[in-house]
């Protein structure tokens, strides 16, 4: 029998395990307990996990096939992972609630993320339920978003990334291959059927058949309703801490609240065409 042991952190979201080895292959056992796990809590926290890169690689491949991003920062060497190394992190993007490179045709399943390096002080993430956020909206919102689609596009995410220095990819080339793609504004979950709101202040740019006005007063209300404290937990992390999250049911915001160095591997699994 495996000793995984989870724990809720907020009655919303989020779960600790414990009682599992990140460096050696899953059983089946606990393959299947953390993925019922990352469903039902929509991220998990992993402490004390000294594992290298290619043991994150494969931990993530164990669940899916390696998403490859359109771009990535310019610090890592292996394309399976991403290495985020950041001092100053306010306005580089992901200091907004977000869903990670929901400007793809097929957005991740899920992200693990892993501390290398942390900040003196600072530098925790928040994690939010999407499906809560959608299901505390009133009926007569529900009704009205339910079947519409918006408008995702990678040039806000990749202009601050080269501003940032971060990267250095050629923006016109990026924008050709990866064009503007839309989702509904509503996801329906593959494995829970449970509908979230999928619309971000990274990506999301407007919702294609509305008026200016329309979109100035829906789609920052529906991209603020993550931001309620009641959807949401913290997560402060230590060198070898670990975060796994559903991409699909949750949003997630880097605080940047830090002025030394943080360094964070991150490797995102494949999903598939949002419904």
């Amino acid at each position: 029998m495996s000793a995984l042991q989870i724990e809720k952190v907020t009655s919303t979201i989020g779960a600790r395990v414990e009682g599992v080895d990140l460096r050696a292959p899953l059983t089946e056992t606990e393959r299947d307990a953390i993925l019922a796990a990352l469903v039902e809590h929509h991220v998990l926290f992993f402490r004390d996990q000294d594992i290298t890169p290619e043991q994150q690689v494969a931990f993530a491949k164990q669940f899916g096939p390696i998403s490859y991003p359109p771009f990535a920062p310019k610090y890592g060497t292996n394309p399976e992972y991403i290495v985020l190394d950041q001092t100053h992190p306010r306005g580089e993007g992901a200091d907004e609630w977000h869903s990670d490179n929901t400007f793809m045709a097929e957005p991740p399943m899920g992200s693990i993320l892993r501390a290398v390096q942390i900040p003196e002080v600072g530098g925790d993430t928040c994690f939010a339920n999407a499906v809560a956020a959608y299901e505390a909206l009133s009926p007569s919102i529900q009704r009205l978003i339910d079947g519409m689609t918006a408008v995702h596009d990678i040039t806000k995410p990749l202009l601050k990334g080269i501003a940032a220095g971060h990267t250095d990819v050629d923006l016109a080339e990026i924008q050709a291959k990866w064009p503007p793609v839309e989702h509904p504004i509503v996801r329906t979950h593959p494995v829970t059927g449970k509908k979230a709101l999928f619309v971000n202040r990274n990506s999301t740019t407007h919702i294609p058949g509305l008026t200016e006005r329309e979109n100035d007063a829906l789609l920052p209300m529906l991209m603020d309703q993550i931001r309620s404290p009641e959807f949401q937990c913290r997560f402060t992390w230590d060198t070898n801490s670990v975060a796994f999250w559903d991409n699909r049911s949750a949003q997630h915001f880097a605080v940047p609240d830090y002025h030394t160095r943080r360094v964070m591997n991150r490797v995102t699994i494949a999903g598939g065409k949002v419904v």
